[in-house]
């Protein structure tokens, strides 16, 4: 089992405050700091994880995730190596295919059925690789092509920072266990342009069989993929059932015994939800979970609790 760390996703945060939030992040022992990749009210990400990591000394810092589809490789690559030199080597990369069409729909971008996404999300990723470990890349593929480039700077990390697929869909997931450093397991998809959520993945049932996936897409790899889990909910609480019975007023398509179980939940006291932890490692495999920020404070014991153990 590979050692617990943890991270926040800061889905909504004013600019003016997210340095203050940057170091609280840090102090609290969290290990990494997360910001998604959307074109709504909120920063860009690369310039604030930048950002953050000029006023943090320990904390590693990544999107989570970039929308491939909004940058070119080579110029993601580039940004990417020079926030890892200048972060001193602290930078996770996430990465995914891209769901809300209304974005693409506002920047004037074609939305692709999910498999032309993820098919294009491969090529990127098999590129971004090559240029970080050094090589002038050659690249002819179906949706990019690349002629003898390389990056300046190189990033800090050898061979290269690691790199975090997340989704919920069996294609990715594929993509992600033979590709990526991290699967980030999401229990979620967004179906319908984006404005659906099929919460499949989230059972005990829709992780088992995710995780199967990802063991056998990951084949022979010398270092086994870390997972991760993108937490929705933590609830600090002495009653886990009744936090989970008003969580089924929200998703009824889950029963009560299902949120209890799921890994994308932690209900209970600090104690309960470590054993939880534990439990979940066991079975699963997961070891690095990042929650949202509004759960910042409430998780931190957890975190200090079982950060390296």
């Amino acid at each position: 089992m590979k050692p617990f760390r943890f991270g926040v996703n800061v889905r909504s945060a004013p600019v003016e405050e997210w340095i203050a939030l940057a170091r609280k992040v840090e102090a609290l022992g969290y290990s990494t700091l997360h910001l998604p990749d959307h074109l709504t009210e909120r920063p860009a990400p690369l310039a604030a994880l930048a950002a953050a990591a000029a006023v943090t000394t320990r904390l590693r810092i990544g999107p989570f995730v970039l929308n491939n589809d909004f940058r070119h490789p080579v110029l993601l690559a580039r940004e990417a190596a020079t926030i890892d030199v200048l972060s001193g080597g602290r930078l996770q990369l996430g990465l995914g295919a891209g769901y809300a069409k209304a974005e693409y729909d506002e920047a004037g971008l074609r939305f692709d059925r999910g498999g032309v996404r993820v098919e294009r999300l491969a090529e990127s990723v098999a590129i971004v690789k090559q240029l970080f470990e050094g090589q002038a890349v050659t690249f002819a593929g179906r949706h990019y092509q690349v002629t003898g480039h390389s990056i300046h700077p190189p990033p800090v990390q050898r061979p290269r920072p690691p790199i975090l697929i997340g989704g919920n869909g069996p294609r990715l997931l594929a993509l992600a266990a033979a590709e990526a450093d991290i699967v980030g397991l999401t229990g979620i998809t967004f179906d319908r342009g984006g404005v659906g959520r099929q919460l499949s993945g989230f059972s005990p049932a829709g992780v088992d069989e995710r995780v199967a996936l990802v063991r056998k897409a990951a084949g022979n790899r010398l270092e086994p993929p870390e997972l991760n889990a993108l937490v929705q909910q933590v609830v600090v609480t002495d009653d886990r059932r009744a936090a989970a019975e008003e969580l089924a007023k929200r998703w009824p398509v889950l029963d009560v015994e299902d949120i209890l179980a799921s890994p994308f939940v932690l209900l209970g006291s600090v104690d309960a939800i470590a054993t939880q932890l534990v439990e979940r490692r066991a079975r699963w495999g997961i070891s690095y979970y990042v929650v949202f920020e509004s759960a910042l404070d409430a998780f931190a014991p957890v975190v200090a609790r079982l950060t390296g153990t």
